[in-house]
């Protein structure tokens, strides 16, 4: 199984940055995918969720208007376009996929760097 995330980066407030996770070695169309970040001395955090079909997508409330998480079940592919970032959006963020069968499983990627500065 893997997770892999690309795209991240230093970026000036206001500016986009579009995170890409390219999923290997499970059926990722049967997955529930997730985008987390985490901060420097924070918990890690949830910031958007997209259902296994594509048609469902929730978002936490800080970046509600300005990510928009979409999923590409061909290609195994899950990106978090971001947009208006702010400094507070600075954070490693993580591609996890997630199915509840008998037990919950969880799958995540390594992590990319986003740094929103001037």
């Amino acid at each position: 199984v893997q997770l892999v995330e690309s795209g991240g980066g230093l970026v000036q407030p206001g500016g986009s940055l579009r995170l890409s996770c390219a999923a290997s070695g499970f059926t990722f169309r049967s997955y529930d995918m997730s985008w987390y970040r985490q901060a420097p001395g924070k918990e890690r955090e949830l910031v958007a969720t997209i259902t296994s079909t594509g048609g469902s997508t929730s978002y936490t409330d800080s970046v509600k208007g300005r990510f928009t998480i979409s999923r590409d079940n061909a290609k195994n592919t899950v990106t978090l376009q971001m947009n208006s970032l702010k400094p507070e959006d600075t954070a490693v963020y993580s591609c996890n996929a997630y199915r509840k069968l008998l037990v919950p499983i969880n799958y995540w990627g390594q992590g990319t760097q986003v740094t929103v500065s001037t």
